[in-house]
């Protein structure tokens, strides 16, 4: 359509003519004669009869946007254009499904609304439409109100629009008091998960600046486009089924480490438990295929088909490895056909050459064996540099400092700012006068090197608000360091239990939003979903203005869209491990919320989960004695009697109500059930916390191992002898020191293992 072409309002509808009168576009045939035309508040173009019925509606026939009350049934989509300037249909829809609401580039999905780290899943119901009001966008069920999935967005009514960019993304804009576009919603949230955002097989990796496009290993810019070919010139892309690989001869080029494609985390593999050879052949013989991944582990097999988009680092451990096909080009620019009728003449020299042959390879295997024997103590020592050179390898890494470097930032590691298993943390300030954490690793081995490569690989490649950002990493010999942005706050757990300044409700409420956004966006907004596996006040730190962010990724577990569950050794803090750690039973993300939960009573009540109580607490018990509490149990107790500011933290001093303590109670409770399938999703807590969600009720029966973690903990502590053995007693509990104390008072907690580990710290 162009600017000289004809919109006219018939009896019949409107039609749409160009200069010559063509008929470009009209309304599909109406029941009865047109009366009038309206143009409601909502955006709604109308067509209605003599009677004032609906004939027609633009909403019913969505283009590449939704407006606050348009609703768009399921089995409809929006569609993208092919550029601002083109509005012409491009390759990016978004269909609502009667499960999801799903984005796709070329019929492949690439993003749901029900992964998104700002969706919250309200039933298990099937959809029947989506809406955008003033708060935000839902899908519906059938009966119009039962809500399935939302997103909740801030902000006072007025003007939204959401569209579906050319580009590929889907984003909700606000119209405020300033006459400016106010973005509130973007999915995919970062650049490198639209699939054609660096063109045809460009490698896109995400820079907290922005994303940055290259070329992965082996290939180059094409000439005069934007994307890439392999750099031997004897190898060509082919295209699907366009008779360009009949008899010609294939090549697969391999992609580097932890270089992923969209389409593999939303769709399930062509084949399970299949060898690299296998998935290659399937690829092979398939013309519409144009490359394919392949997962060791599990024998997965995923075939690119049809099209190609960009791929995107991703964190360097990715369990897939990706091939992409090549046709080989003769000199004069044709794929070589293999001529299979061509017979070869077996060569005389052949028979000399062969016997030859065996002989030096029999030599060569003496030679090599004896090698292998007396390098065997080298090979020890060089793994560590085998995986350091494993590093420079790999792009998207973040800035990797010399060891000099870090001597002089931290000027020669003076100030030291904490410790724990992994090490010690010192402040350091950078040439730019940027102010850092300098983490050294000091326990470093096999398993030490692992968890420093898991560290680099997630903080490296996710970007949050709530998670702390890695600035860089050393390895250098024998030196493992971490470069962290400096928070000057410290933990939350110098502070929760220290003697500073007491921490003010509301603050403490930040505090919990925000660990729960961060563990939100670990789970369900990441490339690969993350287990944090250690969530404790300790691992979360605080910056000015209430910053809250996630630390400490060293033991870290990542799984593929595709994964659910894992097994694995047991890893976390005592007094903060799930349940099903210590059951033999599947760990899943639902093992951090557990954590969460005793993190949030912590919260509330301001002292460790077990500690030394000589006051507060009076209903609870008439003893004046002092007591060890385990005040996970207190709470639960508390709960049950509906008397909740017994639970809260002295020092506030009124500065809290008890339908305030209830609410935190209430979610941390539900967080600690035995049963993992009742705990709350972290996007659900964060939802409950902000309001947008009801409050869930603790189950109590689910709730009774906490009785039995805590009764010998509620049991009167006798303060005999010297004041050397009361301080003894104090810091068994206090430290929550995993290695146990001697005598009596072990005697007296006598604690079978998973009790030990799962229960009070």
């Amino acid at each position: 359509m162009s600017s000289s072409d004809k919109l006219s309002l018939t009896t019949n509808g409107l039609i749409v003519t160009n200069q010559t009168g063509q008929v470009l576009w009209s309304t599909p045939f109406l029941t009865s004669k047109v009366a009038a035309m309206l143009l409601l508040d909502t955006g709604n173009l109308v067509l209605v009869d003599a009677g004032n019925a609906k004939l027609w509606e633009s909403f019913d026939y969505p283009t590449d946007a939704i407006v606050v009350g348009q609703r768009i049934p399921v089995g409809k989509s929006l569609e993208s254009s092919v550029s601002e300037d083109d509005m012409s249909l491009g390759d990016y829809r978004l269909e609502v499904t009667d499960r999801d609401v799903v984005l796709q580039w070329n019929r492949m999905d690439y993003w749901k609304l029900s992964s998104d780290s700002m969706a919250l899943k309200n039933s298990n119901g099937t959809v029947s439409w989506m809406v955008m009001n003033d708060t935000g966008l839902y899908l519906l069920g059938s009966d119009g109100s039962t809500v399935v999935i939302q997103v909740l967005l801030n902000g006072p009514p007025g003007i939204k629009i959401g569209r579906l960019d050319p580009d590929g993304r889907f984003s909700i804009n606000r119209f405020n008091i300033t006459h400016e576009w106010v973005l509130q919603f973007a999915a995919p949230f970062e650049d490198c998960k639209i699939p054609f955002i660096c063109g045809e097989i460009g490698l896109c990796t995400t820079r907290s600046l922005g994303r940055i496009c290259s070329c992965p290993p082996g290939f180059h810019s094409q000439i005069g486009g934007g994307n890439c070919v392999p750099e031997n010139t004897s190898l060509s892309l082919p295209s699907a089924c366009n008779g360009s690989q009949l008899n010609s001869s294939i090549s697969y080029l391999k992609l580097g480490l932890g270089m992923d494609y969209f389409s593999n985390n939303f769709r399930e593999p062509v084949k399970r438990g299949v060898k690299l050879s296998f998935c290659q052949d399937l690829c092979s013989q398939n013309c519409s295929c144009l490359g394919f991944y392949h997962e060791n582990a599990s024998g997965s097999c995923y075939l690119l088909e049809n099209h190609l988009g960009s791929f995107r680092l991703t964190p360097f451990n990715n369990p897939r490895l990706g091939y992409i096909k090549a046709l080989v080009v003769s000199s004069l620019g044709n794929p070589v056909v293999h001529n299979k009728s061509k017979k070869y003449n077996f060569p005389i020299a052949g028979l000399v050459l062969i016997p030859l042959t065996g002989f030096f390879l029999i030599v060569f295997v003496i030679f090599a064996i004896l090698l292998l024997r007396k390098n065997r103590l080298s090979k020890i020592k060089t793994v560590k540099a085998s995986a350091e050179l494993e590093m420079i390898s790999i792009p998207g890494l973040p800035r990797r400092f010399a060891y000099e470097e870090l001597v002089a930032a931290t000027e020669n590691f003076k100030t030291h700012i904490g410790s724990g298993g992994f090490g010690t943390v010192y402040k350091g300030t950078l040439t730019d006068q940027t102010d850092v954490a300098v983490k050294k690793i000091t326990n470093f081995g096999v398993q030490g090197n692992r968890e420093f490569c898991t560290e680099i690989s997630i903080i490296g490649n996710i970007h949050h608000v709530n998670l702390v950002r890695l600035k860089g990493f050393c390895a250098q010999g024998s030196q493992r360091f971490l470069v962290l942005e400096y928070m000057n706050r410290g933990s939350l757990g110098s502070i929760l239990f220290g003697n500073g300044p007491v921490l003010e409700w509301q603050e403490r409420v930040e505090i919990a939003l925000g660990i729960a956004r961060g563990l939100a966006y670990l789970h369900s907004g990441c490339e690969q979903r993350i287990i944090h596996c250690d969530v404790k006040p300790e691992n979360i730190l605080l910056h000015d203005n209430l910053q809250v962010k996630i630390s400490d990724f060293g033991i870290s577990k990542l799984l593929s869209r595709e994964q659910s569950t894992f097994f694995t050794a047991l890893r976390g803090t005592r007094g903060y491990l799930a349940p099903e750690w210590l059951t033999g039973t599947p760990i899943s993300d639902k093992a951090d919320v557990y954590s969460y939960g005793m993190v949030l009573l912590e919260i509330v009540t301001g002292r460790k989960n077990c500690s030394l109580q000589t006051h507060g607490l009076s209903s609870y018990s008439s003893s004046s004695e002092p007591r060890l509490i385990y005040f996970p149990l207190i709470a639960l107790q508390m709960h049950e009697r509906r008397r909740y500011m017994e639970v809260a933290d002295p020092r506030l001093e009124g500065g809290v109500t008890s339908e305030e303590v209830e609410k935190l109670v209430r979610i941390a409770l539900c967080c600690v059930h035995q049963d993992p399938t009742l705990r709350p999703t972290m996007a659900n807590i964060v939802g409950m916390l902000e309001g947008g969600l009801p409050l869930s009720e603790p189950r109590v029966r689910s709730l009774n191992f906490l009785r039995a973690y805590g009764q010998r903990f509620t049991e009167t502590l006798r303060m005999q002898g010297s004041n050397e053995q009361n301080e003894l007693g104090l810091n068994l509990h206090m430290n929550a020191t995993s290695n146990g104390a001697s005598s009596g008072i072990e005697n007296s907690l006598s604690y079978i293992t998973s009790q030990q580990l799962s229960g009070p710290r």
